[in-house]
């Protein structure tokens, strides 16, 4: 039995829900640091506090890909899941710059810190099942194109969570300064529309899309495999199937270190490098009303990056189908790293739009290549599981960063947190040039 070819709305709608995932990813990656700001944290507390993310997709994703391969029931496979982290990840971006309302009982800091653990345990607990539903639903042939079509919704969404802010103040009149240790009024307002918009969007993928039977799953294995090779439920099989990942993901989790300790350097420091660079700004200022402007810059700015992301999502799979999956992922990852440098020498906060432009690129490389490839070599039965495990590859290099970015800025870059993003820039290179080792076994035609 072969998997139906799906039309392209259908595969839209299957990853529908990711446009409000990333939404809310967006609006933490742009205003996360500025918000614990706020509450008091100091520019080299900014990666400890980020450790939190990481962290919790080191611990409940591959759990989840775990319990989501093993469990079936009348709502479906995978949809429960992402259902549930939808939910907890929204009340999280409702209370999260809302933290100085239990100022009382503890303080602020400490709650927008729960908050962000929350936020972050939820996107995990959704994130997973669905890229394992867009693998559980689509042939090897369409998996790219499945793939690319969720970056173009990722990146849409994170265009709007990005900019939202900037909307908000400059088409409606919501105020973008406040009193000292509390929110602007804009941001409040956008993570509260980004929570709903996160459960709208994951409902829509609920109620437009089918996900095989067991039996029907079942089909779609290999005849000649015996019933002690299906997966067990178990959760102790998680270190056997880490054990036994294929040779294709060992090649590709080197690719993602680099490639996410890069990501992560750029999401922590972005603001109080380009504020402290660009805006020649004092390192410990973190209350002007210019560095507001400045997080409000890069704001737009990372809504630029996601929304060439969106557009050049469109295009991989052609590149892809000419030149091959991983020449395809190395070279976005060579412009990642060039995007990345050139902020150290550009002269105003215009000219990086043109940094963005590259960076774009490799987003929306990072988002589709990978996980592409590493459909095409895991089986169907434990799909979830490896997907979650792959996710070991993205968190280890980002709590690595979390530990070491921080003192690092202080000590080794004398305080200059521009010297976060070069060096993460490099990493994006290193990253590009060990995406040449892979071998994609089913570099196959894409339809």
């Amino acid at each position: 039995m072969k998997k139906r070819t799906l039309g392209f709305w259908e595969i839209w709608n299957m990853s529908f829900g990711f446009l409000g995932i990333q939404m809310g990813f967006a609006l933490q990656n742009a205003n996360a640091s500025r918000i614990l700001q706020i509450f008091g944290a100091d520019v080299h507390e900014l990666s400890w506090f980020w450790l939190i993310a990481p962290l919790m997709g080191l611990i409940v994703q591959p759990v989840i890909g775990h319990y989501s391969d093993n469990t079936w029931t009348r709502f479906g496979r995978r949809k429960p899941f992402f259902l549930l982290g939808a939910v907890l990840a929204s009340v999280g971006m409702v209370l999260i710059p809302q933290a100085d309302f239990m100022i009382a009982i503890l303080p602020a800091l400490w709650v927008g810190a729960g908050m962000l653990m929350i936020m972050d345990a939820s996107f995990n607990i959704a994130m997973e099942p669905f890229r394992a539903l867009v693998a559980d639903n689509l042939s090897d042939e369409q998996t790219t194109k499945g793939f690319s079509v969720q970056t173009a919704l990722i990146g849409i969404g994170a265009v709007i969570g990005s900019w939202l802010p900037w909307v908000l103040t400059n088409w409606f009149g919501v105020a973008k300064f406040s009193e000292e240790g509390t929110v602007p009024d804009n941001l409040l307002w956008s993570f509260i529309i980004g929570a709903v918009v996160l459960i709208v969007s994951i409902l829509i993928t609920i109620f437009t899309t089918k996900e095989y039977s067991p039996e029907e799953m079942a089909q779609f294995e290999n005849a000649e495999e015996s019933d002690e090779e299906k997966p067990k439920a178990k959760l102790s099989d998680i270190f056997e199937d880490f054990r036994k990942m294929p040779e294709t993901m060992r090649q590709l989790s080197w690719v993602q270190f680099f490639s996410w300790f890069a990501l992560f350097g750029m999401w922590v420091f972005a603001t109080p490098a380009i504020a402290q660079h660009i805006y020649g700004l004092p390192f410990s200022d973190s209350s002007s009303e210019t560095y507001q402007e400045a997080g409000n810059w890069v704001g737009i700015l990372f809504g630029i990056y996601n929304g060439v992301s969106a557009l050049f999502a469109f295009i991989l799979p052609v590149i892809a189908k000419s030149i091959s999956r991983k020449k395809t992922h190395a070279y976005a990852l060579f412009c990642g790293g060039i995007g990345l440098l050139l902020i150290y020498f550009l002269p105003n906060p215009n000219w990086l739009i043109l940094s963005m432009l590259f960076i774009g690129i490799a987003w929306a490389s990072i988002l589709s290549m990978p996980y592409a490839m590493l459909a095409g070599s895991i089986s169907p039965k434990k799909m979830g599981v490896y997907m979650g495990i792959f996710n070991f590859f993205i968190v280890m290099p980002q709590i690595i960063n979390g530990v070491i970015g921080g003192p690092l800025v202080k000590y080794a870059y004398g305080n200059q947190a521009i010297f976060a993003l070069v060096v993460s820039g490099v990493s994006f290179l290193i990253a590009g040039f060990l995406s040449f080792r892979i071998n994609d076994k089913k570099d196959i035609v894409i339809k």
